[in-house]
């Protein structure tokens, strides 16, 4: 079945990762890492003020659902985006959020 020339499975997996961003540190994080940065567990934590541990857990969550890839670089692994196009949807919530009705 197709709606709109997408698959059942394609509409399944956009809402998948829809739910795996609606988190506000997960926001927080994907507006860390627009633009193309690469950032560690460390800076990020550092960046967002949170514990460690908390944003490795939503780092795992973003990489499972096909958000972020992560690549090791010695002893560092960094985090990025795995699509440049989602820079266009965080830059519309960011922006939706912070609009004054």
């Amino acid at each position: 079945m197709k709606i709109n020339d997408l698959t059942i499975e394609q509409l399944e997996k956009a809402a998948s990762m829809l739910k795996a961003i609606s988190h506000p540190v997960r926001i927080a994080i994907l507006n860390h890492l627009e633009n193309g940065k690469k950032s560690t567990v460390t800076e990020i934590h550092e960046a967002l003020g949170i514990e460690q541990s908390a944003a490795s857990h939503h780092l795992g969550i973003l990489r499972n659902n096909d958000i972020l890839v992560a690549k090791r670089d010695g002893k560092n692994t960094y985090y990025f985006y795995k699509h440049d196009r989602l820079n266009v949807l965080i830059d519309c919530i960011s922006k939706c959020a912070c609009e004054k009705v």
